[in-house]
């Protein structure tokens, strides 16, 4: 006998040999029909899989992140194999599972039209109904190639001797007359995927390199009822009407122009945006102890060498020689605030040293990933690098998580947490990587915040937090990031006096909330699609005069307004007072003040809220206060 200890804690003793589909069907043949694949002391495997010995065991259904990629990639192999029925002579590439769906490339003469991933669609039903089941099996490297080589698929060919020179066996998935080259995991048969979308086809780069071959690339999204897909489907439509791109143009915020790719040019509006963010920024790190500093754009390669970036990160650096000497433009502020911690020797009584800067990076992006704000190639980050002792790790890293925790939830934002673990390209001793992320994990759990492990996917110089925040449509964007760091200290030879009279080297926070300024707009942006709270609208109040008799009361109002700093301007105009009030709230402004000869008269304004419609006439003081209230309390 072994034993399972389950998700909850429980322990299940079963017999060794058995499969992880027994074991589920064992405890559940409703859990058995929902599952997806399992995790076996961490990894993820199918059903299928055998055990034999006591393990961590948890069964994963589509509600789990990993049992969704595992119904994804089953439904990219379902996606192949109809092309490959409809199409033999496509070349196949690869088909993994990403958020929110997966795709798979193909080597064909001429992109798919809309018609043929409409054939393709209807094959895909058939796959479906006829459940194929899939089977496992593995072939000698050599073999392999030959099998891979025999059916003429190029790209499979070269990813297979990519792994030949292990040695190990090569695993192949086969479903009915389709086979294709694949470590799994997969569902057992094709049947559950009952609902799914080609979304969209675009061309690919094989391995994403523009001096490869140019692919078709077909997008798709798979559900295991119908009703997910089509809620899945109305997100998507209505994340079409919130594009950031397309409501940015149409509210005048930003600009994307050829003459500077992955550049973005703010225009008055969008700076009025920006800067009311950074405002916002300052007063809530003033509040928490946070010093201001600014560091240089550019510094010597000598800098970056001994950040360690010069060797991890240069082919995002942008270089370039200045008295014969090399210069990369910053891409990260952190070494720039290594240097101002240098500037005056420090005692322990001076930490923990909480520097926050509002940088301007640069890094050198593809252009087929430049996407808005989303992606861009220089951007503003809200940096803060906090030096510590060993002591004050947990306490800093519980302040961190209040702060961001204070951001999120001002914008309505939920969030879930990730730990990210040592990199394989990564400095530092084993020592200090297993401190550091055990500071990170037991902080973590003190403050009773839930996570989850990301295997390798740390900074090269640190474990990280990372916080994923979730959107009004239910999209994840990661932003905020603690990293806590022994290298670069040590690379800069920090210190401290410590109480003993000795010298010390201090530890090191890197942490960002908003992430990239720029980004965190285009969320915002598309968050409240374009309905900004009054705090950070760019214009506030629109005031509509009905006819011109009524200017100068407008223009009175006006003065009031801006004297009580609040965003306004006039519609003067002549057009009717309908049009003007659908204007405005084309431009999605949150008060609109209606004056005529009443309102003239009384001293009055009648008010129209973008949230509440029609709220009636108010005094001008009375409105005045109401705004500021509002603006002050940053209501959403």
């Amino acid at each position: 006998m072994i034993k399972l200890t389950l998700k909850d804690g429980s322990v299940k003793e079963v017999e060794s040999g058995i499969s992880a589909a027994e074991i589920i069907k064992g405890i559940g043949m409703g859990l058995y029909k929902a599952a997806c694949s399992v995790k076996i002391n961490g990894e993820v495997k199918d059903i299928r899989t055998i055990i034999n010995d006591d393990c961590e065991f948890e069964v994963l259904t589509f509600d789990d992140i990993d049992g969704k990629k595992t119904f994804w990639h089953t439904a990219s192999h379902i996606l192949a194999q109809a092309v490959k029925r409809l199409y033999p002579e496509t070349l196949l590439a690869i088909g993994p599972a990403i958020d929110n769906g997966f795709y798979y490339d193909f080597d064909r003469e001429t992109p798919f039209t809309t018609e043929e991933l409409e054939k393709i669609e209807t094959e895909m039903k058939k796959i479906v109904k006829e459940g194929l089941e899939l089977e496992q099996f593995e072939l000698p490297p050599d073999e392999a190639i030959k099998y891979l080589e025999d059916k003429g698929e190029i790209y499979k060919v070269e990813l297979c001797r990519e792994h030949s020179d292990k040695g190990e066996p090569i695993s192949f998935y086969k479903q009915g007359e389709f086979t294709d080259l694949c470590a799994g995991p997969h569902l057992m048969t094709t049947a559950p995927v009952k609902a799914f979308k080609l979304t969209s086809c675009t061309g690919a780069y094989w391995r994403g390199s523009e001096k490869n071959k140019m692919l078709s690339r077909i997008y798709a999204t798979a559900f295991p009822k119908a009703s997910e897909l089509q809620e899945y489907l109305d997100r998507l439509e209505e994340a079409k009407k919130r594009d950031h791109r397309k409501l940015g143009k149409e509210l005048g915020l930003f600009a994307l122009m050829d003459e500077g790719p992955g550049f973005p040019f703010f225009l008055p509006k969008g700076m009025i945006l920006k800067n009311t963010l950074i405002d916002y920024w300052r007063e809530v790190h003033t509040r928490a102890g946070y010093q201001e500093i600014s560091t240089p754009m550019m510094m010597n390669r000598a800098l970056w060498e001994r950040s360690g970036h010069w060797d991890h990160y240069k082919d995002n650096m942008y270089t370039t020689v200045i008295d014969e000497t090399d210069f990369a433009i910053k891409p990260m502020n952190c070494p720039g605030g290594l240097l101002v911690y240098k500037t005056q020797l420090h005692s322990y009584r001076d930490l923990p040293l909480r520097l926050g800067e509002l940088g301007l990076v640069h890094r050198h992006e593809l252009s087929g990933a430049l996407h808005g704000l989303m992606r861009v190639r220089c951007f503003t980050q809200d940096d803060a690098h906090i030096f510590m002792t060993k002591e004050q790790i947990k306490d800093e890293i519980k302040g961190v998580v209040a702060l961001i925790d204070e951001v999120y939830s001002l914008f309505g934002f939920k969030y879930h947490v990730e730990l990210s673990t040592r990199p394989e390209d990564s400095m530092g001793s084993d020592e200090d990587w297993e401190v550091a992320t055990d500071s990170l994990k037991d902080a973590l759990e003190e403050i009773g915040l839930d996570f989850v492990i990301n295997e390798g996917d740390g900074a090269f110089y640190g474990p990280k937090i990372d916080f994923h925040l979730e959107d009004s449509l239910g999209r994840t964007w990661q932003c905020g990031t603690i990293q806590l760091d022994f290298q670069l200290p040590e690379r800069f030879e920090l210190e401290y006096m410590g109480a003993d009279g000795e010298k010390h080297r201090p530890v090191m926070i890197h942490r960002v909330v908003f992430g990239s300024i720029e980004r965190f707009i285009g969320i915002l942006i598309e968050h409240f699609a374009g309905a900004f709270p009054i705090w950070l609208a760019p214009e506030q109040v629109k005031i509509i005069p009905v006819s011109d008799k009524q200017l100068d009361y407008a223009e009175n109002l006006l003065s009031r307004l801006q004297n009580a700093h609040i965003r306004a301007s006039i519609d003067d105009r002549s057009e009717k007072m309908g049009y003007k009030i659908r204007q405005a709230q084309l431009e999605k402004i949150p008060y609109m003040l209606v004056v005529g000869d009443k309102e003239m008269e009384d001293g009055t304004v009648s008010v129209r809220s973008r949230k509440d419609g029609d709220i009636g006439k108010m005094s001008v003081d009375e409105l005045v206060s109401k705004l500021i209230m509002e603006i002050e309390s940053k209501v959403r």
